[in-house]
């Protein structure tokens, strides 16, 4: 018997009982389905983090200030001012393989016309936006004269953009910073939410400068103090590195005494996305795990039925011997209708997970995102399926004797 005559008898087979194949089917549509389904959200958030590791930046290091005690209790990381401007430019200079950006955190009442909107103001300088790789939509960031100056110049996000302005241009438009007025000369391009859910796009920068001598004041003012140091370390140079040479430095700057404990603290943002980034893909490989689980029950379902499909063509399947079908023809009939019923199903559980994806992505609000890996990964496992738990009953019907199957009641 060729292979077509073969196929072709195993379709026939499966078209008697319509019901019983589609039932059948049915455990192989939702494995598919929710294999396609579950990658795609996993994947999601795996998106979700590359794009936060390129909003905060790459290759980042933060120095923030350190605690301070009072009353006999140690306040956390930033409660004292333990940083400085000269902190930054002796790294700089020190260490020619990184940038530094000094930063003064604050948070403003802002008011622009009749609008008013509560936000963080950073005074910075000019390689804050080097360090962060933030870009500019519109207008231009701080000169030299406007640094030293101490011009009443800002640059906005998004967030504070629209928020007080609409669909306003906001270029050249006047704001007041606790109530000191400001010009604004340039706007953020979009950075979306950071690790820890903050709206990044809800800031405002004015030069440090400004922010020490026009609005903040107070302590900052008398020690060109800052709250963190954003330093970038450049491509092709070890960050491990890095950050050892930084810590040394500035406890070298410090007074700090060998077994002392730093009085700053520093965080290696490209651990932390790195780790975030191992735990999105563990998670994207556990959901394609589970819902391989409804993959293996379908299995077992097609060969429940392959048995009884055995069990009640016996005398067929004698009949077809007796006339001189091979053992291998039965073997490979019974087989073809097990990796139909796999394909068939995939084929309908691929259309349902993509589906699937699309509306989890509208209705929920997540990030789904549909590969073609994804896609040809649950097709072919459906077709893996399909013969495994295809073979068996195939077997068993091959090795009837065509005797003892004629004689089947």
């Amino acid at each position: 018997m060729n292979l077509l005559l073969t196929i072709r008898v195993a379709l026939r087979a499966l078209a008697v009982n319509r019901l019983r194949s589609s039932l059948t089917m049915l455990g192989i549509i939702i494995g598919v389905a929710a294999v396609i389904t579950m990658i795609a959200v996993g994947s999601g958030a795996q998106a979700r983090v590359e794009d936060q590791i390129k909003g905060l930046g790459s290759n980042l290091i933060i120095i923030m200030s350190g605690s301070v005690t009072s009353g006999g209790a140690r306040l956390g990381s930033g409660s004292g001012l333990t940083i400085s401007e000269d902190d930054a430019q002796t790294l700089a200079r020190e260490i020619p393989e990184i940038l530094t950006a000094p930063a003064l955190r604050g948070g403003v009442q802002l008011v622009a016309g009749n609008a008013n909107w509560s936000s963080v103001m950073f005074g910075v300088t000019p390689e804050y936006l080097e360090a962060r790789q933030w870009s500019l939509t519109a207008g231009r960031g701080f000169d030299a004269t406007e640094m030293s100056g101490a011009s009443k110049v800002a640059i906005l996000g998004q967030t504070v953009a629209k928020s007080l302005f609409g669909d306003t241009d906001a270029l050249e438009q006047v704001i007041r910073i606790r109530k000191v007025p400001f010009t604004v000369v340039g706007v953020l391009e979009k950075k979306g939410q950071n690790l820890f859910g903050q709206d990044q796009d809800d800031v405002v920068l004015v030069p440090i400068t400004s922010a020490r001598k026009r609005v903040l004041g107070g302590v900052q003012a008398k020690q060109r103090a800052v709250n963190t140091i954003w330093v970038k370390v450049r491509e092709g140079y070890d960050i491990k590195l890095a950050e050892g040479q930084v810590r040394d430095v500035l406890r070298q700057r410090h007074r700090l005494q060998p077994g002392q404990d730093d009085d700053f603290f520093l965080r290696n943002l490209s651990e932390v996305l790195q780790a975030q980034e191992a735990s999105s893909r563990i998670l994207t490989l556990l959901l394609a795990a589970v819902a391989s689980v409804s993959l293996i029950v379908g299995g077992i379902g097609i060969m429940n039925i392959m048995l009884v499909s055995v069990t009640e063509r016996t005398r067929e399947i004698g009949l077809r011997m007796a006339v001189g079908a091979r053992g291998r023809d039965i073997l490979m009939q019974f087989l073809i209708e097990a990796v139909t019923l796999s394909l068939f199903g995939g084929c309908i559980g691929i259309v349902l997970g993509a589906g699937g994806s699309v509306a989890i992505g509208e209705f929920a609000g997540w990030r789904t995102e549909l590969t073609a890996a994804s896609i040809v990964l649950a097709a072919g496992f459906a077709a893996v399926v399909g013969v495994f738990f295809g073979y068996y009953p195939a077997r068993k019907a091959a090795r009837l004797s065509p005797i003892e199957a004629l004689r089947y009641e």
